[in-house]
Protein backbone atom coordinates (compact mmCIF):
# COMPACT_ATOMS: atom_id res chain seq x y z
CA UNK A 1 0.00 0.00 0.00
CA UNK A 2 3.22 2.23 -0.32
CA UNK A 3 3.00 5.69 -2.21
CA UNK A 4 3.67 6.07 -5.70
CA UNK A 5 7.21 7.77 -6.10
CA UNK A 6 5.50 10.55 -8.21
CA UNK A 7 2.72 10.68 -5.74
CA UNK A 8 4.60 11.29 -2.77
CA UNK A 9 7.07 14.00 -4.70
CA UNK A 10 4.04 15.93 -5.97
CA UNK A 11 3.30 15.96 -2.36
CA UNK A 12 6.61 17.08 -1.50
CA UNK A 13 7.46 19.97 -3.36
CA UNK A 14 3.50 21.12 -2.70
CA UNK A 15 3.59 21.27 1.53
CA UNK A 16 7.83 21.43 1.87
CA UNK A 17 9.26 24.73 2.94
CA UNK A 18 12.51 23.86 0.49
CA UNK A 19 13.91 21.81 -1.79
CA UNK A 20 13.90 17.65 -0.79
CA UNK A 21 11.95 18.58 2.59
CA UNK A 22 11.04 15.30 3.46
CA UNK A 23 10.84 15.88 7.76
CA UNK A 24 8.87 19.10 8.43
CA UNK A 25 5.33 17.89 10.35
CA UNK A 26 3.62 19.69 7.41
CA UNK A 27 5.10 17.13 4.52
CA UNK A 28 4.92 13.98 7.22
CA UNK A 29 0.94 14.54 7.64
CA UNK A 30 -0.01 15.52 4.08
CA UNK A 31 1.66 12.23 3.62
CA UNK A 32 -0.07 10.32 6.01
CA UNK A 33 -3.28 11.85 4.85
CA UNK A 34 -2.73 10.22 1.75
CA UNK A 35 -1.78 7.09 3.20
CA UNK A 36 -4.96 6.65 4.98
CA UNK A 37 -7.25 7.51 2.23
CA UNK A 38 -5.67 4.90 -0.21
CA UNK A 39 -5.82 2.37 2.95
CA UNK A 40 -9.41 3.24 3.54
CA UNK A 41 -10.28 2.63 0.14
CA UNK A 42 -8.45 -0.93 0.75
CA UNK A 43 -10.07 -1.55 3.58
CA UNK A 44 -13.70 -0.75 2.19
CA UNK A 45 -13.43 -3.62 -0.44
CA UNK A 46 -11.11 -6.50 2.29
CA UNK A 47 -13.32 -5.92 5.06
CA UNK A 48 -11.11 -8.96 7.38
CA UNK A 49 -7.86 -7.06 6.65
CA UNK A 50 -7.03 -6.36 10.40
CA UNK A 51 -3.27 -6.26 9.68
CA UNK A 52 -3.75 -3.05 7.42
CA UNK A 53 -6.46 -2.12 9.98
CA UNK A 54 -4.16 -1.75 12.61
CA UNK A 55 -1.68 -0.03 10.40
CA UNK A 56 -4.31 2.69 9.52
CA UNK A 57 -4.65 3.57 13.37
CA UNK A 58 -1.12 3.39 14.20
CA UNK A 59 -0.95 6.14 11.18
CA UNK A 60 -3.91 8.06 12.18
CA UNK A 61 -2.32 8.26 15.51
CA UNK A 62 0.92 8.97 14.46
CA UNK A 63 -1.10 12.14 12.07
CA UNK A 64 -3.00 13.26 15.15
CA UNK A 65 0.35 13.17 17.34
CA UNK A 66 1.84 15.25 14.72
CA UNK A 67 -1.02 17.81 14.26
CA UNK A 68 -1.15 18.34 17.79
CA UNK A 69 2.62 19.37 17.26
CA UNK A 70 2.12 21.63 14.35
CA UNK A 71 -0.90 22.96 16.07
CA UNK A 72 1.50 24.58 19.46
CA UNK A 73 4.26 25.22 17.55
CA UNK A 74 2.68 27.07 14.17
CA UNK A 75 -1.14 27.86 14.43
CA UNK A 76 -1.59 29.43 10.99
CA UNK A 77 0.11 26.99 9.22
CA UNK A 78 -2.13 24.17 11.17
CA UNK A 79 -4.57 26.06 10.33
CA UNK A 80 -3.75 26.28 6.58
CA UNK A 81 -2.45 22.50 6.33
CA UNK A 82 -6.30 21.27 7.77
CA UNK A 83 -7.68 23.24 5.19
CA UNK A 84 -5.87 22.54 2.00
CA UNK A 85 -5.98 18.58 3.36
CA UNK A 86 -9.69 18.85 4.79
CA UNK A 87 -9.49 16.64 7.52
CA UNK A 88 -10.99 17.20 10.77
CA UNK A 89 -8.78 18.23 13.98
CA UNK A 90 -9.35 19.80 16.96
Amino acid sequence: MALDQEVKAAIIAKYGKKDGDTGSSEVQIALLTEQVKILTEHLKVFKKDHSSRLGLLKMVGKRKRLLKYLRSKNYASFVELVASLGIRAK
